[in-house]
């Protein structure tokens, strides 16, 4: 019998055993990745975050036995309040065992006792998560290209190229109070990303937003590089890199993002160079980046291949549409 526990308070036992399952389960189905640290994965179970709340669970054998974990992120600002993500582990000698169809049912009767009408998951394209999800009634809604950047390869050249009008700055954390609106404003360019047939919804950046996600990170220990693009006042582009805690040798991409009205200039590759001079000068432990872009986002693939990226792995969005009451 497999039983599904709630975990209301995470133990650095609890942690240590989510820990175990997820590195396991990575281990069999991205074997070439780096698996996460327990630091890591404590930090993301216990430090809240500011637009969003999590339900967890472990699923033990009956030996008590921790065999599986499912984390269920409930977003609650406004414009995605409909959306759940599912995040799901089963060691690999329990698959097929009922471990996975038991820990998706409790998660699914949670995000419908939450009114929740879509629930998105994030799988390795080719894998068994796969085949599980595709035999559990959800669609696949997107195609992601994850690729990885060899920082002492990396094409920098772009970064001292002229733009008349505009100016580079860069900060790392929180933004400067002088900076924080045209951030905010700038974030919410992110609206018109390809997102496929996901139920994605909009999300809405403030200034006391960006500052709370910034916030988020430094309690979990990671570090936040920005470089943006400024033309007068107005923030026109910016590229935000993150070093998880503990990380020795690979940075994260998070957002790149250049405003509509400022389209058409090369800004995106201006600030992603200038962000691969500044990690060489501040972090040259770093050697890679690693970024993932819509499979029909033509424009920054291309941003990303002129840097020297290189496609490494697949991954597929999935979404199981909830009824609601």
């Amino acid at each position: 019998m497999i039983s599904a526990v709630p975990l209301t308070h995470v133990s650095a036992e609890d942690a240590a055993a989510w820990h175990a399952v997820v590195a396991a389960s990575l281990a069999d189905d991205l074997p070439e990745e780096p698996r996460p640290t327990f630091e890591q994965v404590h930090a993301q179970l216990t430090v809240a975050g500011r637009d969003n709340r999590r339900l967890l669970w472990h699923a033990t054998a009956t030996d008590g036995t921790v065999v599986g974990v499912a984390g269920l992120r409930l977003f609650t600002s406004p414009g995605q309040k409909h959306l759940a993500e599912l995040e799901l582990h089963v060691t690999p000698d329990q698959r097929r065992s009922g471990v996975g169809s038991h820990l998706l049912a409790t998660a699914v009767e949670a995000a419908q006792a939450e009114q929740r009408r879509s629930l998105i998951a994030d799988v390795a394209g080719g894998g068994p998560a796969d085949a599980f999800c595709a035999a559990r009634g959800f669609r696949r809604v997107l195609a992601v290209d994850h690729l990885l950047l060899d920082l002492p390869l990396a094409d920098d050249a772009a970064a001292g190229a002229e733009h008349p009008g505009y100016e580079l700055a860069g900060w790392t954390g929180t933004v400067p109070d002088d900076l924080a609106e045209a951030f905010a404003a700038a974030k919410n360019s992110m609206n018109d990303m390809p997102t496929g047939d996901m139920d994605y919804g909009s999300q809405t950046w403030t200034a006391d937003r960006v500052r709370a996600m910034a916030e988020v990170l430094a309690d979990r220990g990671d570090v936040l590089l920005t470089t943006a693009a400024l033309r007068k006042g107005e923030m026109a582009g910016y590229t935000e890199i993150v070093i998880r805690a503990g990380e020795a040798r690979r940075a994260l991409q998070y957002d790149t993002v250049v405003v509509p009205a400022h389209r058409g200039h090369g800004l995106g590759l201006w600030v992603k160079a200038e962000m691969v001079r500044r990690l060489r000068a501040e972090h040259p432990g770093i050697v890679e980046i690693e970024t993932d872009n819509a499979q029909d986002n033509s424009h920054m693939l291309a941003v990303n291949r002129q840097l020297g990226f290189r496609v490494h792995r697949s991954s597929h969005k999935y979404q199981l549409d909830l009824p609601t009451t």
